[in-house]
């Protein structure tokens, strides 16, 4: 009976329900950081002061007596350490309303920071899991050796047997692609939203393949290079703008301004480092630099022949601002973190990566086609369920503006266990937690008291 009470209290304790480990332990999101500080009024009140602040700055520039009334609520907010510490999430349905937080507590005084990342730090094992595997399963999901073919189509081509691939890749294709009526020219904010929509939902097996697909010709690099439609998302119709000019829009952006911040933090340089970035990782540095299209800040690659990257901009006209315009074009154009971990992508023969189980093949809604140029419209039926999709959206976001937003988190890998789904360390102490389950612990108790008893 002593052993039976042990066992009993042993399972109360553990709890009968399973629990989840957080996934960034520690972290606060800015959203929930915000709702205890307007529950105190001592927080509330410069708060609210530094929201107006905002909403005049977009208007006109503040007077002198107005910026310094701006911040002083901004010292009085920086007693509360949960505003000053917390983060968002990436791909979160509330991303906007959290970034918009993020940068209200830091204006206006730190405002113009885009070196810190407001986003959670990717963890270390997650970082040390895709270093091992050289990114192996990124490159192609398929076991079939990729020697000789033309390895861009052919992540395409895995695109398309993953269903929500193919079918998100479909719709900012045709974002990208459908022509405003009256003029001559795509809706590039809806073409930006439909590419980050493909990012942030597909997984990294899947996505970072079509992105950084390595090519040894011309008509896979041609291939690479029209992956995002520059046409619309990546080039402008009067010519390359000056570098300063695209970075001063970003900046306006909260979530371009975001965006640029993680690339300048999780893709900084080192002399030192063998990866060639200071935070020692390749795959953290691609993610953020995935993170950029979509934005105004849209990089691609600037040739057919190479992996050299940039801005779709230069530095004519700079005048004294010759060399911050060089930084801008710098950050993509001589950044050895950023052109080491797109190199690495292909310097070692895919396999699947240990204990990540991939999807079966399952047909795409969109018949992929094995023409260079990829900007064809998708099926009929293809049409009607992404303008479908697009319009449950702007109802969704404009619900969000209306209500002030939720606590509601799309996971943008939810249908499927990768060595980049920010879950996966939660998912293994699930399946633990539930190994051990009721029936086989009845199971277990009826043994014991029958071998007591016996």
């Amino acid at each position: 009976m002593i052993l039976l009470g042990i066992l009993l209290n042993l399972f109360f304790i553990k709890g009968s329900v399973p629990s989840v480990v957080p996934v960034f332990p520690g972290t606060v999101d800015c959203l929930e950081a915000v709702l205890e500080c307007l529950s105190d009024p001592e927080c509330k009140r410069p708060f609210r002061h530094l929201e107006y602040c905002v909403d005049e700055e977009a208007v006109a520039p503040l007077g002198l007596e107005a910026r310094q009334a701006c911040v002083d609520a901004q010292n009085n907010v920086m007693n509360y350490q949960s505003l000053q510490e917390c983060k968002c999430q990436r791909g979160a349905r509330v991303e906007q309303q959290c970034l918009n937080i993020y940068w209200t507590v830091r204006f206006p005084q730190g405002y113009d920071d885009i070196e810190t990342s407001p986003y959670e730090d990717i963890e270390l094992e997650l970082v040390r899991n895709t270093e091992t595997s050289k990114l192996a399963s990124i490159v192609s999901v398929s076991s079939l050796p990729l020697t000789d073919q033309n390895q861009c189509l052919k992540a395409a081509q895995d695109c398309g047997l993953y269903e929500k691939c193919g079918s998100l890749r479909s719709e900012y294709a045709l974002a990208c692609t459908k022509i405003i009526p009256g003029t001559n020219h795509c809706n590039r904010h809806k073409c930006h939203r439909a590419l980050r929509r493909f990012l942030e939902r597909v997984p990294e097996e899947y996505s970072f393949g079509v992105l950084f697909c390595p090519c040894s010709d011309t008509l896979c690099g041609e291939r690479r290079r029209k992956t995002i439609v520059p046409s619309c998302s990546y080039e402008e119709r009067d010519g390359q703008p000056n570098c300063l000019h695209l970075e001063s829009y970003c900046l306006k952006d909260n979530l371009c301004r975001s965006r640029l911040a993680d690339f300048q933090q999780n893709c900084q340089p080192s002399s030192v480092s063998p990866s060639g970035c200071l935070r020692e990782s390749g795959a953290v540095c691609l993610k953020a630099y995935a993170g950029l299209i979509g934005t105004i800040m849209t990089p691609n690659y600037v040739s057919n022949s190479s992996t050299e990257v940039s801005q779709w901009c230069n530095c004519e006209g700079s005048g004294n601002q010759w060399q911050d315009c060089l930084r801008i074009l710098h950050m993509f154009t001589s950044n050895t973190c950023l052109r080491n971990a797109i190199d690495n992508m292909g310097s070692s023969t895919p396999r699947p990566v240990e204990g990540t189980p991939l999807p079966p093949p399952r047909p795409s809604p969109q018949v992929q086609r094995d023409e260079l140029n990829i900007n064809l419209l998708p099926e009929p039926n293809v049409v009607v369920e992404s303008e479908e999709e697009d319009e449950e959206e702007e109802e969704e976001e404009e619900e969000e503006d209306q209500t002030g937003g939720g606590f509601n988190v799309i996971p943008p890998f939810s249908d499927k266990a990768t060595v980049t789904n920010l879950g996966s360390e939660a998912g293994r102490v699930h399946s633990l937690a539930t190994t051990f389950s009721i029936p086989h612990f009845l199971i277990t108790v009826q043994l014991l008291i029958s071998l007591f008893w016996g």
